[in-house]
């Protein structure tokens, strides 16, 4: 979103609300240092947004006080995208559509859900075996790319 004009007298303020600035900028970061994933690419672009929405939608305090609210939030076997559907839900009722950062998330949970990028079928593995679990990444799926980008989040904030 741009401002209505450059000259200083447009709408008087940042068209992008500051937390979703901070919540995009931390992602980014996050994922930059851990250096799990080449920058631009699909997968990077899926864990940026996840973990963004995961932080912008976590309403709290400095980074390093939530560490272990987003660790846990984006752990495997969290109900994540329940959680997330619903604190959206919760925003929209207790801020209307107008606020801008909630537009931002909204569209950026579309984007997640809509987006699918094909994977090895993690889903598929067997239980795991004391010899180890053997996994076929030929044995692809197409996947939403939250689903990518939440283990990618995960460990770069436990890279972090």
């Amino acid at each position: 979103m741009r401002p209505e004009s450059t000259n200083g007298t447009g709408g008087g303020g940042l068209a992008v609300p500051m937390d979703w600035l901070c919540a995009e900028y931390l992602a980014d970061e996050l994922l930059r240092r851990s250096g799990l994933v080449e920058t631009g690419s699909l997968e990077y672009v899926a864990g940026r947004r996840t973990l963004a929405l995961t932080v912008y939608l976590s309403d709290g305090a400095a980074p390093e006080e939530q560490l272990d609210e987003w660790l846990d939030r984006t752990s495997y076997g969290h109900p994540w995208p329940e959680w997330v559907r619903a604190r959206l839900a919760a925003r929209r009722e207790r801020e209307g559509d107008g606020e801008p950062g909630l537009a931002l998330a909204l569209e950026t949970w579309r984007l997640l859900e809509d987006t699918q990028l094909l994977a090895a079928d993690l889903g598929a593995l067997p239980a795991p075996s004391a010899a180890g679990v053997a996994v076929d990444e030929s044995a692809r799926v197409w996947l939403p790319s939250w689903r990518l980008g939440l283990p990618l989040g995960h460990l770069s904030l436990h890279l972090y």
